[in-house]
């Protein structure tokens, strides 16, 4: 389903649903990850929801917070500020991993398939890279996951996406696209 028309990435709050047609496999880059089969299995059979909640705290300094579930499996949270400062989780899925966010204007990007393919809205407003390796010393594996979150135009409709650059332990580059269905805005806060 497409994104609503006010859908920008100055404000990616929403519901999403990955759409599996639409999105490359990940299952080579998750095995790179050393997530184990059942694991992969599981997250390949089941279907991953997405709660983000894109927000400035007081100083203007942009968050963007998901929570992810998959059917059968226990959900993870990313905590994202967007000032490109490294922070460290434990996350049960990816291991032991150092990231960090920002906003960045598509022309500043390097890789070509990172770049190609946003919507003027995406170009004006500028993407949101999301960089995270894995902590070496602490999970026992060397990885580099590039992110690049958007909208881009597939099959007539707009729609939230996000294109991966990843470098396994081996050097080996892995590019990928998840494409996003729109479920919706963000639940009401109960009161």
């Amino acid at each position: 389903m497409a994104v609503p028309a006010e859908f920008t990435t100055l404000d990616i709050s929403g519901t999403f649903y990955m759409n599996k047609s639409l999105s490359d496999s990940t299952d080579a880059i998750l095995t790179a990850q050393g997530v184990g089969w059942l694991k992969r299995r599981a997250i390949s059979m089941g279907s991953l929801h997405l709660t983000v909640k894109h927000y400035k705290d007081s100083e203007g300094v942009e968050h963007i917070d998901i929570d992810q579930v998959v059917a059968g499996l226990a959900g993870t949270r990313e905590e994202r500020v967007l000032n490109y400062e490294e922070r460290t989780h434990n996350d049960h899925v990816f291991g032991h991993v150092i990231g960090k966010s920002r906003r960045i204007p598509v022309a500043d990007i390097e890789e070509e398939f990172l770049k190609k393919g946003w919507t003027e809205e995406t170009v004006t407003n500028g993407a949101i890279e999301s960089y995270v390796e894995s902590d070496t010393p602490k999970s026992g594996t060397s990885w580099i996951a590039k992110q690049i979150w958007g909208t881009e135009v597939i099959d007539g409709v707009t729609r939230y996406t996000r294109h991966v650059y990843f470098t396994g332990p081996d050097g080996k580059v892995i590019e990928a696209r998840l494409v996003y269905d729109y479920a919706g805005p963000l639940p009401e806060p109960s009161a």
